[in-house]
């Protein structure tokens, strides 16, 4: 075990969601601004800790300090950004239709709609984001949000880390006065431990950030229940970069700079990684790969996450590199130790490609895997071939949009992200954010798993049909005493 924590058992997880389901009892009643209160709080205890959850959170990941400091502002600000959404309040979408009694041939009832929380929601932290996609990362922010208990299962590669978040979210669940166990951590490497946590009878949804195997697993689990419940998994992404050819001949060595840069960025370690990029064969795509080669070359190698993420990446590097048909262009001259990666740039043509469906698999770090095709419609073919992405990128010009529309009228069938001359590495907190896509980007394309949407994948639509106004949730009364948007007889209004 990579932990000191004792291991959960499948008794103590089914008592951990009965508590967290008594828990929702009390805390879907929260106010708005009690519930907004509390995440700000829980925002204020993680930064109260200092550099403290810096230092611990690099000895067991291996990050830096600067990287980290960013995370944490970056996990802090989507706390502070749900409280924000919650106070605004068109995020619960309160819809009314007023009744028509006198309508022929039949008449209208009332009809009253918005959102309502599914109930407690289990979290599975995740490696390459101790503190975004973790503790008390994005999923437990958005899941609090929609007011549902969240039980998070401590990713054990950051065990410790995980448990000085939780500590804080323990403090902020005191100061606000919130039930105890709004909030419940455990710790589990077994298999047997995560099915537990899907299959306990109250749990309500997961959300998992991970491999394509582990996020299909819980899919998988939540099928076998009884009563199936919602599964948002993460999972595996190449997100394929295509290089246009007016891009490629007037600026190739800045795209070769941009894009080494992307590849290596963090050991390659982040779900949208260019694992994949696509180029026609031309005098220009060389000139391209020289340049990429000599980015890449110059790379000091780092260590990654853990070992269990070092020893895939060699395993499956090594094993594309093996196919048929696939030429290492280059990989970083300096030496590596321990569990250090070397960054790896390698080629194949878009024949071999696609025959060869190992090749359309995710190398999860510093790896991506140019496809050099024979004209447009063979990259059109090597583009369809691969499964859903989180994103993908078209490096051109103006020019090139314009000759290329087959190809750009693809793009929305294949990622949930589409990006113009940039890179996909960095994902924006915001309200326009998509991070998800088509599987097995994720399991379900609707949702993402970024910004406030993410409130989303936690919350079911009620309809309330001819109810007294006293009765009705405040959202949805004529007086609308909470002051937000709403849609009225197809009118928006406040």
């Amino acid at each position: 075990m990579a932990n000191s924590f004792k291991e959960a058992s499948v008794e103590e997880i089914n008592q951990v969601m009965q508590r967290s389901y008594a828990a929702f009892g009390i805390y879907r009643k929260k106010s708005i601004e009690e519930k907004s209160t509390f995440l700000d709080a829980i925002a204020q205890e993680i930064e109260a800790l200092g550099d403290a959850l810096l230092q611990k959170a690099s000895e067991e990941t291996n990050l830096p300090i600067g990287r980290l400091t960013g995370e944490r502002a970056r996990t802090t600000g989507q706390l502070r950004m749900f409280a924000t959404m919650l106070r605004e309040g068109s995020w619960i979408e309160a819809t009314i239709d007023t009744a028509q009694p006198d309508r022929a041939p039949l008449p209208k009832p009332d009809l009253r709609k918005m959102l309502i929380p599914l109930g407690p929601v289990v979290v599975f932290g995740a490696s390459n984001f101790p503190f975004a996609y973790s503790t008390a990362g994005g999923d437990t922010a958005s899941a609090l949000a929609g007011g549902c208990p969240v039980v998070v299962k401590a990713h054990p590669a950051h065990a410790k880390t995980s448990e000085m978040v939780y500590e804080a979210i323990k403090k902020a669940i005191a100061i606000c006065h919130m039930p105890a166990d709004v909030f419940q951590h455990v710790h589990g490497t077994s298999f047997e431990s995560g099915k537990a946590l899907v299959q306990a009878p109250h749990t309500a949804a997961v959300g998992f950030t991970g491999s394509t195997a582990g996020g299909k697993a819980l899919f998988e689990y939540s099928a076998q229940r009884e009563n199936p419940i919602p599964v948002f998994s993460e999972m595996g992404s190449i997100n394929p970069v295509i290089f246009l050819q007016d891009a490629l001949q007037k600026n190739t060595a800045e795209l070769a700079v941009q894009y080494a840069g992307s590849i290596t960025l963090g050991m390659g370690q982040f779900c949208t990684n260019p694992g994949l990029m696509l180029a026609v064969e031309s005098p220009a795509l060389h000139e391209f790969l020289e340049h990429l080669s000599a980015g890449i070359k110059a790379v000091q190698p780092a260590k990654m996450l853990h070992a269990g993420i070092h020893t895939a990446y060699q395993k499956k590097s090594n094993a594309a590199l093996k196919q048929d048909g696939v030429s290492l262009v280059e990989q970083a001259e300096a030496t590596a130790h321990d569990i250090e990666a070397l960054p790896i740039i390698a080629k194949v043509s878009g024949e071999t490609f696609l025959q060869n469906p190992l090749l359309h698999e995710e190398v999860f770090g510093p790896y991506s895997l140019l496809v050099s095709c024979r004209d447009e419609q063979e990259l059109i073919a090597v583009l369809k071939s691969v499964s859903g992405q989180l994103t993908t990128t078209i490096m051109g010009t103006e020019k090139d949009l314009t000759d290329h529309p087959e190809l750009i009228d693809l793009l929305p069938s294949i990622a949930g992200r589409i990006l113009f001359n940039g890179v996909p590495t960095g994902v924006e907190v915001c309200a326009s954010m998509v991070h998800g896509g088509p599987s097995p980007a994720t399991t379900d394309s609707r949702f993402t798993a970024v910004g406030i949407n993410a409130v989303k994948r936690w919350v079911r639509p009620v309809c309330y049909q001819n109810w007294p106004d006293s009765q009705l949730p405040q959202a949805l009364q004529n007086a609308n005493p909470l002051g937000i948007w709403r849609m009225v007889d197809n009118v928006w209004k406040k």
